[in-house]
């Protein structure tokens, strides 16, 4: 995929490029230059499609909530676990049980109160209509995998 320049691209698109940088490893690369290495798994620190989806999820989540919470208190500590388990049946391999836990500590008094107060709330809203990764893997949105057309030759 060649990325649309930014006058021929709407400000819904989104999209990355990657390329294959060795056997079983990959970069990808987004428009403004940043890069992540994927791996398939094996010996190498990459993270795996899966892994990445899951940081995705727990990413996605986590800048709405730390910014609506951020907005009372200053959190002393942000962490987030996101896990789940792959599995292949009927429907072949995808993760079950996803789950996405916020460990999110505030200061003491009113602020840091008004914090953790809202902390349940912010993780309702971003999960039921915020988070764009979360809502589009709930929802349940269609892939479309196609192949490039070769470059024709030169007449």
């Amino acid at each position: 995929m060649t990325q649309p320049t930014p006058e021929d691209r709407p400000d819904t698109w989104r999209g990355i490029d990657l390329t294959r940088i060795g056997d079983g490893r990959y970069k990808a690369t987004n428009a403004r230059g940043g890069l992540v290495p994927i791996g398939s798994g094996g010996d190498d620190p990459d993270f795996t499609p899966v892994e990445l989806l899951l940081a995705a999820l727990a990413g996605c989540a986590a800048v709405t909530v730390d910014e609506l919470t951020s907005r009372r208190a200053e959190p002393l500590s942000f962490d987030m676990t996101a896990e789940g388990h792959k599995v292949r049946d009927d429907g072949g391999q995808h993760l079950t049980g996803i789950k996405v836990t916020f460990d999110v500590t505030f200061p003491e008094g009113e602020a840091g109160d008004a914090a953790r107060a809202f902390l349940p709330r912010a993780v309702q809203q971003t999960h039921e209509r915020i988070c764009t990764v979360s809502r589009t893997v709930e929802l349940g949105t269609p892939v479309d995998y196609t192949v490039a057309e070769p470059p024709q030759p030169a007449p």
